[in-house]
């Protein structure tokens, strides 16, 4: 049985298992930094606008369900928060380094194809092809603590099939934005993906130097 969690719930748990693996100095994070990591407008799907209060009120929520906990900052009276969603001594759910950015990132982007995982996942894991993928996709369809994945229904016109995470219970397919078509639009889908990694990097690179200042 797993723990059911909101949309918001997600996206803050996505964030911090994110940051802990792409910017471990700034890690754990203030609830300045998990309201920016959550309106990202880059590798977000949707993009949102949390203020510090609703983040303030998904962290406290998140507490509650043991999945987060609180740290002071070092040398300096800015609370800090850390999750406890997986691999702790905590809790029960253990999850490989594949496993783990493979949900993380369902956490922020949604429903996707394997082969758009292997590329958004490149910043947290490896994965040396989308056979790979697919591969550990159906470990966690069939884990027995699970089902933690669903592939949904494929497309018209579509060459994959996407895959959604059951954290929140089963994806409603109505409310689901529909997926850019293959062939031309695959191509720009690539390009799109490009400039994505492109401006993430940026940002890490920007949020180490206001670190170190």
């Amino acid at each position: 049985m797993i723990t059911q969690l909101s949309f918001e719930e997600t996206r803050v748990i996505g964030v911090m298992v994110e940051k802990e693996k792409t910017t471990p100095d700034q890690y754990p994070l203030s609830l300045n930094a998990l309201m920016n990591g959550c309106n990202q407008k880059s590798n977000r799907e949707p993009v949102v606008n949390f203020d510090e209060s609703r983040v303030q009120a998904v962290l406290d929520g998140l507490r509650e369900k043991r999945l987060v906990m609180e740290e002071g900052g070092y040398g300096s009276r800015v609370p800090k928060y850390k999750h406890r969603f997986a691999n702790t001594e905590f809790g029960e759910l253990k999850l490989n380094e594949q496993e783990l950015a493979v949900i993380a990132v369902m956490f922020l982007r949604g429903p996707q194809t394997p082969g758009e995982l292997r590329t958004r996942t490149n910043r947290l894991c490896t994965f040396k092809d989308v056979q790979e993928v697919e591969v550990l996709l159906e470990q966690l369809i069939n884990r027995d603590d699970g089902p933690f994945v669903v592939k949904l229904p494929r497309e018209p016109g579509k060459r994959e099939s996407r895959y959604a995470h059951l954290f929140s219970g089963e994806p409603d397919l109505a409310s689901m934005p529909v997926a850019v078509a293959s062939g031309t639009g695959g191509a720009q889908k690539d390009r799109v993906l490009a400039l994505e990694e492109r401006i993430e990097a940026l940002e890490q690179r920007l949020a180490q130097l206001e670190a170190r200042l």
